[in-house]
């Protein structure tokens, strides 16, 4: 059976910077990117390679993301 490695990675809008960031202090991993779509997309490929560089993936693991959209309206 497949292992299931799953981390809470908190993406906000970074209103001075003008850029979608996400952070992640399990990984670790802090990204951001002008588009929300493009950070997720990042955020796949980079966190597989922090992770299997710091070995802390094992082979035939399974990664799931959960991922925590704010966004300040007011």
């Amino acid at each position: 059976m497949n292992k299931i490695m799953e981390y809470e990675i908190n993406v906000v809008w970074d209103e001075e910077a003008g850029v979608w960031c996400a952070v992640c202090d399990d990984i670790p991993l802090a990204l951001e990117s002008h588009s929300f779509d493009a950070l997720i997309e990042r955020v796949k490929i980079v966190a597989y390679e922090i992770l299997e560089l710091n070995e802390k993936i094992s082979d035939g693991a399974r990664l799931c993301f959960k991922t925590a959209h704010l966004e300040h309206i007011a």
